[in-house]
């Protein structure tokens, strides 16, 4: 009687430790699958928030937008713009009423001031399509380029050039940064100033500001020709005939020449070797014209403008060699080794004449216009000269006075 219950005992011990160990399983079982479950549930309902719920309440947007003439203010979207759909996107512009095509995307800013480092600037103006057949009606323009040191003194000269002739230029004013007189709305100049910043007559700062001036003017894809000019400089024809003698060209104008003595290869540092040889140093004037081609590669010159930078200073005068001595060493095949811009150095020293009211006369003007030989194409002509300096404030009045007559203005 006492041997069963043992025995009874003995056998349920591995049967209930079995069925704890069954149970415990099976706990740990659910415990998984739950979580497993959890898990699963959290990421599906963030998935399906960012993506499925976002597509449909877009398609639903779109036409409601599309039939009521007020607008919804735009909601933030829940991701970022990379994972939008192309519904989403159109239902955001919708909501704005704009759109960037390519016409917005070229159309050329009334204003030219921009928040961007020399640095930033020349990386982006330095950009060139590829494709070279344009995807659009463009017509070609002409860049002017003053590098002035306040506001361009001869303006009324330059606002009867321009006149009637809107579409075909774009204008660009580099002042010294501390100028701040203000330009009447209804001249061509107005909102026409880039961010500048100090040059000093015979430093390196002056090839940096060209380098500025033809940058900003790159940003515009419809400039084709680019021009430096002063705010002494005057034109010696009418728009027309400037524009189609640009135009028509097939080489750049930038002036250079070999010079023997103090003021040529005197100025040549032999810390520019290997880099740049004597043999290669030029000088010529500052003033000078190019297409967009070359001046593309101006403003990308990483050989040999640091060079300059570094070893052309004190009376090295960078603005008179740079420019030719790069170009020479380059892109001499398609230069003309001569400027559009006639000045007159032959009283000497450091800077050119200047003209009075009393030395502006129509023989004079008429000299300038059709007195030099050179080559235009490939064959002679006597239209050397486009635009002349240094003209003061004086001469403006007589200037007004024959430009009509004597350069056919208007």
């Amino acid at each position: 009687m006492k041997n069963k219950p043992q025995h009874g005992s003995a056998m349920s011990s591995p049967k209930l430790l079995l069925n704890a160990q069954m149970h415990l399983h099976s706990l740990i079982f659910y415990f998984l699958l739950f979580f497993s479950g959890l898990a699963l549930g959290l990421t599906l309902s963030f998935y399906l928030r960012d993506f499925s719920f976002n597509l449909p309440l877009n398609q639903l947007l779109i036409p409601t937008l599309k039939s009521s003439s007020s607008s919804l203010p735009p909601s933030s979207p829940p991701c970022p713009p990379t994972f939008l759909s192309f519904k989403t996107t159109a239902a955001k512009i919708n909501n704005n009423h704009s759109r960037v095509g390519l016409t917005e995307f070229l159309r050329p800013v009334p204003h030219v001031m921009h928040d961007m480092e020399d640095e930033e600037l020349l990386w982006r103006a330095s950009m060139a399509p590829k494709i070279h057949d344009f995807p659009f009606k463009r017509t070609p323009k002409v860049a002017f380029m003053f590098l002035t040191r306040g506001p361009v003194l001869l303006a009324p000269l330059w606002q009867m050039f321009f006149k009637g002739h809107e579409g075909l230029y774009s204008i660009y004013v580099h002042p010294n940064p501390s100028f701040n007189g203000t330009v009447p709305q209804s001249s061509v100049f107005h909102g026409r100033r880039i961010p500048s910043k100090a040059v000093r007559w015979g430093e390196f700062n002056m090839v940096e500001a060209e380098h500025r001036l033809l940058a900003n003017a790159l940003l515009d894809i419809s400039n084709q020709r680019f021009v430096l000019l002063s705010e002494s400089c005057i034109p010696l024809f009418n728009f027309s005939t400037v524009y189609n003698y640009l135009m028509g060209s097939m080489e750049n104008f930038v002036e250079a020449y070999d010079l023997p003595g103090q003021v040529g290869r005197g100025r040549y540092n032999p810390k520019m070797k290997p880099t740049i040889k004597l043999s290669q140093w030029r000088k010529g004037s500052q003033w000078f014209e190019m297409d967009r081609e070359l001046a593309i590669e101006v403003i990308s010159d990483k050989k040999y403008f640091p060079i300059f930078k570094k070893h052309c200073k004190n009376s090295c005068y960078s603005d008179e060699h740079y420019l030719p001595t790069l170009v020479s060493i380059q892109f001499w095949r398609r230069n003309s080794n001569r400027t559009l811009t006639w000045v007159d150095w032959s009283k000497g020293g450091p800077h050119p004449s200047r003209y009075l009211r009393t030395d502006v006369t129509i023989d004079f003007l008429k000299r300038l216009r059709s007195g030099s030989q050179c080559k235009y194409n490939g064959k002679s002509t006597n239209v050397c000269y486009l635009f002349a300096r240094k003209f003061t404030l004086h001469a403006l009045d007589r200037l007004l006075r024959f430009a009509p007559k004597l350069m056919h203005f208007n």
